[in-house]
């Protein structure tokens, strides 16, 4: 039974704050803490069942084995996969991206095609397509932004030609927190033939998705910024692009036969999954899941875009800072430039105050670079952050700014 939201009760479940009672920790987007159901699965299993897995004729090996397929089957029903073995586990979203350019990528973009990514996008995917478009003679183009910095609808629309292959989209801007309309763009995508990529690193710990629904064909996302361990995520495509795709990465687990004459492979997923995989932090992964399926989610979704209305309400208060977007469709994150002052000098200011925050291009250089700027301050909020943590960051940050006047 799902239990009322209390960001007080959520952050209790969270050992970090015991040892830093007094931290303000608002880098969300970077990576998120871990409640003790995660970290209480990890040690279980490695007390209980450590083993490698699908391999052995041990029943060490079989409790592994279980323990990892029930993770793939729990990251499945989360994502509303049509079929399990639809799920490909990663090592974040960087490599399920990688995997997509380099398997499908490689396999079916020819010399002529069209990659189009958005200004939006964080440079995993951005880089990965570069490199197969550079092999194969593709090219790769961008949706720009329109006068208010989000996503011109009107350009996308004229961009989408017969040569584009493959579209890749943010679920929700790692910087500004925007999301796009994805439902519009990957329906006009679809109807001229494209393949669809969205990278849900910044989506899956706000509010989820239901891959059928979506109606894109490859949905990537990162274990770590959802309350799991670093070191795992999770590429999901159709199962009818899998059983076309070649492997990208060669070794043990993915093969089906091997002789010197030649190699044959294993079907999906496995055929994607060489070595010994993340073992522990796929099981780390499927119980951060559970454990956000315990909350209200709804009810924690409004938590946080609370906590940033009255951050940026703060904001508005403050002289010489400026908010990056004010899109009325926006995840739980603020960005914020400053008047004469760089934001690496508000940054160190703010941790010497207790408040944790990013600072950079956040790995959306071509974002910064259609703003005109070389760098921002992110915040970024979760269940566990309040609106004494909001109050306590407005008020390092006036201080600071008072400072470095």
């Amino acid at each position: 039974m799902t239990a009322p939201f209390s960001a007080a009760s959520v952050r209790a479940e969270f050992p970090i704050f015991r040892h830093h009672p007094d931290l303000v920790y608002l880098d969300n987007a970077a990576t998120t803490h871990k409640p003790l159901a995660v970290l209480d699965a990890e040690r279980h299993f490695y007390e209980t069942a450590n083993a490698n897995v699908h391999r052995a004729a041990h029943r060490l090996g079989a409790a592994a084995t279980d323990a990892f397929e029930g993770a793939r089957h729990r990251i499945a029903t989360h994502l509303n996969a049509a079929h399990v073995d639809e799920v490909l586990f990663t090592r974040g979203t960087t490599e399920a991206i990688n995997l997509a350019a380099n398997s499908w990528g490689r396999s079916q973009l020819r010399r002529g095609d069209v990659v189009l990514l958005s200004t939006l996008e964080h440079h995993a995917n951005i880089v990965p397509w570069q490199l197969v478009a550079q092999e194969v003679g593709a090219s790769v183009q961008a949706i720009p932004l329109d006068a208010d910095g989000n996503l011109d609808l009107t350009a996308y629309h004229a961009l989408l030609t017969s040569r584009v292959r493959l579209v890749g989209l943010t679920q929700c801007s790692n910087t500004t927190g925007v999301q796009p309309p994805l439902t519009e763009m990957i329906s006009a995508a679809k109807q001229i033939g494209a393949t669809v990529l969205i990278d849900g690193a910044q989506g899956i710990g706000h509010g989820g998705v239901d891959v059928q629904a979506l109606g894109a064909d490859f949905y990537a996302f990162s274990g770590h910024k959802v309350y799991a361990p670093t070191g795992i995520g999770v590429l999901w495509a159709r199962r009818e692009l899998l059983a076309q795709m070649p492997p990208w990465q060669g070794g043990g687990e993915m093969i089906e036969r091997v002789s010197f004459a030649g190699t044959t492979f294993a079907e999906p997923p496995f055929r994607f999954e060489a070595g010994t995989p993340p073992i522990a932090q796929a099981i780390g992964l499927a119980a951060a899941l559970n454990w956000l399926g315990e909350q209200d989610v709804s009810a924690l979704m409004a938590h946080e875009i609370a906590l940033r209305d009255r951050f940026e309400a703060g904001i508005a208060m403050l002289p010489d800072v400026h908010i990056l977007s004010s899109h009325n469709s926006r995840g739980p994150i603020s960005a914020l430039r400053f008047d004469g002052i760089h934001p690496y000098d508000v940054a160190q200011f703010l941790d010497g105050y207790g408040v944790a925050v990013r600072v950079g291009q956040h790995c959306a250089g071509p974002l910064h670079q259609a703003l005109g700027l070389d760098a921002s301050l992110r915040v970024s909020f979760a269940a566990y952050n309040s609106e004494a943590d909001v109050d306590t960051a407005l008020a390092a940050l006036a201080a600071t700014l008072e400072l470095l006047a």
